[in-house]
This record gives structure tokens, C-alpha cells and sequence, in this order.
């Protein structure tokens, strides 16, 4: 796996300056990758795959509060986070942008694409949570068990089951800072708000669900890709809520086509 450069930026946001910690890999036309509640380390494979194989830049935030990282109680919604990103983009002086969110990083994705920022190219929301959509609703895993969350995140969850006894105190203390991350920016996994405002979207974007994933289900993905104009839909077989970390060969497949890697 390629390794990452971590670099620590003072991004400006409302006022102040938020610490931002971004794992940066690779060379070439820019990439945000935007984890989930699983937190950075869930992107960090395909980060690397995406970087080596696409011959891309890749910059993997970590969104502030999870991993132990600072959080400033002025940012406290996803909102916020998209606002926070599209601020870090603007200061890079990046364009042409491939934004890439997994589940409430999905959710930030889809953010992103209404604030339209003009770094921003366009957008690949995976398993993405945050709009209302009648008889669909995603699944609140703060209250279960780790295997419970395994059994509804992965098509074949035997290969990535973790023994939650063998985990080490540091370990313990990040898993608990990304649940209480999760609980601030997206208590609810919903916006009432936000499936209206996807209307208004007019960058390209692709909108992708895993067939097996029980946390966002593929109908709930079908219908947030009919809420935003011109959004292309692709089901993943044999996948569910992560695909960057259970078949992120596909996954990287999907948005090859999707952005025309080389």
C-alpha cells in the first residue's frame, strides 16, 4: 500500500481556524476521499489502491472529532463539514476535484455538490445516507454490538470481523471518539431538508450502493439518485455498506468509468 503523508492544515472557518489532519498520496488530478462513521481508517486501502493505480493525488481528511482529532464546537453538522471542506479546497487551490464520500461522508459528498464549490468537478456518493425517503430508512447501528454492525456492513463479513476483546486501549479510544463524532454531526443519519435541495445539484454524479448493504439499502440509494438531476445509479453485486474496504477493485472499477481513469 502506498504510504500516506499526514499533514496537519488551519483551514479558516467561521472566523477561526479549524485543525485539519489530511493523509495525502500520489500524484496527478485531485481526489477527496470522505470516510464514514467506520472512520479514516476505513479509507485507507482504497486511498492507497486509488493513488497507485489511478496515478491520481488522493487527500483522505479526517473529519474533526474522529480519531481522536480536535473538534471545535462551532462545527457540529454535516453541513458544516461540507462547508469546512469546500473552504480546504479553495486554500489548496486545487480543481477539478473528484469528490468520493462513503455513507455520512456520502452525505458531506452530497453537500459539497449543492454548495458547488468551483474546485469541485463532480461527486461519487457510496452508500449515502441523509435524505427522507418513505419505507426506507438507514439503520441506527450506534446501539449494536460490533458483530451486529458487521453482519449489516459486509456481504461476507467473516474476512473482517475483529475480536473486540483483543482491541488495544488506543484502539478503544479512537472507536469511541468516531461513535461520539457520529452522534454530533448526524445524530438522526437524515436531513429533512436535503432531498429538495439535491434539485439543485448540476455537477455530474454517481450515485453507488452495495446489494447486500442493510445499513443504507439499494432502494434508498435508487431513490437518492433520482432526487438529483442527471445522477447516474450503479449497484455493486456481492457488496455491501463499505465497498472501499470489501471489494475495493470494484469500487475503484465503478469510478474509473465513472471519471475515465487512465
Amino acid at each position: 500500500m502506498m504510504k500516506p503523508d499526514t499533514r496537519a492544515h488551519q483551514v479558516s472557518y467561521q472566523g477561526s481556524k479549524v485543525e485539519l489532519t489530511v493523509e495525502e498520496r500520489g500524484d496527478g488530478r485531485p481526489f477527496l476521499l470522505l470516510h464514514g462513521g467506520a472512520g479514516p481508517a476505513s479509507m485507507a486501502r482504497f486511498a492507497g489502491l486509488l493513488a497507485a493505480r489511478g496515478h491520481v493525488r488522493v487527500l483522505t481528511p479526517i473529519h474533526p472529532g474522529f480519531a481522536k482529532t480536535p473538534r471545535p464546537n462551532s462545527l457540529h453538522d454535516v453541513r458544516g463539514l461540507a462547508m469546512l471542506y469546500a473552504a480546504f479546497l479553495g486554500q489548496l487551490g486545487k480543481r477539478d476535484v473528484t469528490v468520493i464520500g462513503n455513507s455520512i461522508g456520502g452525505w458531506i459528498a452530497a453537500e459539497l455538490a449543492i454548495l458547488a464549490p468551483p474546485q469541485v468537478c463532480c461527486a461519487v456518493m457510496v452508500s449515502a445516507a441523509g435524505i427522507e425517503v418513505p419505507g426506507q430508512q438507514v439503520t441506527d447501528v450506534s446501539m449494536l454490538a460490533l458483530d451486529q454492525v458487521m453482519s449489516l456492513s459486509y456481504y461476507n463479513p467473516a474476512p473482517f470481523l475483529i475480536d473486540p476483546t483483543k482491541l488495544t486501549d488506543e484502539q478503544r479510544a479512537i472507536a469511541g471518539s468516531n461513535r461520539a463524532a457520529l452522534q454530533v454531526y448526524a445524530p438522526q443519519m437524515t436531513d429533512a431538508s436535503l432531498k429538495a435541495r439535491l434539485a439543485t445539484v448540476k455537477m455530474p454524479v454517481l450515485v453507488i450502493s452495495g446489494e447486500a448493504d442493510r445499513v443504507v439499502p439499494p432502494a434508498y440509494g435508487r431513490a437518492f439518485a433520482a432526487a438529483i438531476p442527471g445522477a447516474k445509479f450503479e449497484l455493486l453485486a456481492r457488496t455491501g455498506h463499505v465497498p472501499q474496504v470489501e471489494t475495493p477493485d470494484v469500487l475503484l472499477e465503478a469510478v474509473a468509468k465513472f471519471v475515465s481513469l487512465n
